[in-house]
């Protein structure tokens, strides 16, 4: 564009002092002509500089998962290509499930045991109450004929003092209460047992038997659960619509839980178009505004956005000291550089708009200022696009 513009300055010259010569062309002259396009174009770039900063810098970046099996196990079956569209929701890759299909196995048979034995206390617990209704009963005979008992032997001894009555009935009567009474302390023994057992209960007011055997069910569901989930992760489904760039694994291979060994890398259709601009630059710029791509993979087009916000935020702002890693990735941004997000016009994407992740190219953004040198800003991403088209190799 510069040289766009000294070209229409320079015919202007020779119109002027050449031409039609209106005016003489010495050294007062030829001064002032070299110092106005100096002075011009240094003033003119500074400005576009603030009211449509440029970026040589212009990344596409995607979101790119590792994919890591949450369980271990041996590899089965790997029914996806690399570089070929995939869905959310499609199979990555099977695990073996036959170790963690047993041990659903193994605990929905314990459960299912530790279910008998709930029923089997909550019966023990209706018989206690049976036991105790009996023991109760037994005592109150038995207290009854103690009491019969003891009045025999108190007429007895009266009779035996008398005279009147047979020594051997009166010592019989009292070997038959000590018997009831050793009866009675026997029953009063048990229902005390029985309303021991009946009383031991949990804070919840239930039986400690029945409490255990719950707590016991509740564990193995609990484990049961966990079995179960583990057998759902022996297919791991795609999380996003995506590709798989580079894929090594097949089956056959063991696939283990290990985040520095991931099974595949997952590329997510998710993308940022970053904008890099140094930190003075970004002054004017506010989400909303329009933007311009040239992508070299793209010559010669022009990728209408918008800008979306700006990153506030650098490794170079983190500190050792809150143990933020200083390390900004694959591609850091540059020291003394903030990120612009863009977004790439819908319209754009209904053309069939394709951005490979890792596209390179320039752009600029159109702030709310100096709207009548936007068209210069236009004239230079549109010229620095057609250079695209050369490829500058000579092998």
């Amino acid at each position: 564009m510069e040289i766009i513009l000294l070209g229409i300055y320079s015919f202007f010259v020779w119109l002027i002092f050449f031409k039609f010569k209106w005016l003489p062309w010495n050294i007062v002259s030829q001064v002032i002509v070299i110092t106005i396009p100096i002075i011009g174009l240094t003033v003119l770039i500074l400005l576009l500089n603030i009211v449509a900063p440029s970026s040589h810098d212009v990344r596409v970046i995607n979101y790119v998962v590792p994919v890591n099996p949450r369980v271990s196990g041996l590899v089965t079956e790997v029914p996806i290509e690399p570089n070929r569209p995939i869905r959310k929701g499609d199979i990555l890759f099977k695990l073996d499930a036959t170790p963690y299909a047993l041990e659903v196995r193994a605990l929905e048979a314990q459960l299912l045991q530790l279910q008998v034995q709930l029923l089997t206390a909550r019966a023990n617990q209706r018989s206690l109450g049976e036991s105790l209704n009996a023991a109760t009963g037994k005592r109150d005979a038995i207290d009854s004929k103690l009491a019969l008992t003891r009045k025999r032997l108190q007429q007895q001894q009266e009779l035996s003092s008398a005279g009147a009555g047979n020594r051997f009935d009166f010592e019989q009567a009292q070997a038959d209460a000590k018997s009831l009474e050793a009866e009675l302390a026997s029953a009063d023994a048990s229902a005390s047992e029985v309303r021991e057992k009946l009383s031991a209960k949990t804070a919840e007011g239930e039986q400690d038997e029945i409490a255990n055997v719950k707590a016991q069910i509740a564990r193995t569901e609990a484990q049961l659960g966990d079995a179960k989930w583990q057998l759902e992760q022996t297919v791991y489904r795609a999380p996003a619509n995506g590709t798989v760039v580079s894929l090594a694994l097949r089956p056959g291979a063991m696939a283990v839980q290990f985040p520095a060994m991931p099974a595949m890398t997952f590329v997510e259709d998710e993308q940022w178009v970053m904008a890099i601009y140094h930190q003075n630059e970004v002054r004017a710029v506010k989400p909303g505004q329009e933007a311009e791509i040239a992508l070299a993979m793209h010559p010669g087009r022009i990728i209408k956005c918008k800008v979306d916000s700006i990153m506030w935020a650098t490794a170079q702002g983190q500190l050792p000291i809150g143990g933020a890693s200083t390390s900004a990735g694959i591609a850091p941004i540059p020291p003394n550089s903030l990120a612009v997000r863009l977004i790439v016009d819908e319209k754009e994407k209904a053309k069939g708009l394709f951005l490979a992740s890792g596209a390179r190219g320039a752009g600029a953004i159109y702030t709310d200022s100096g709207h009548m040198i936007h068209i210069i800003r236009k004239v230079i991403i549109r010229v620095g696009s057609k250079v695209d088209w050369l490829i500058l190799k000579l092998h």
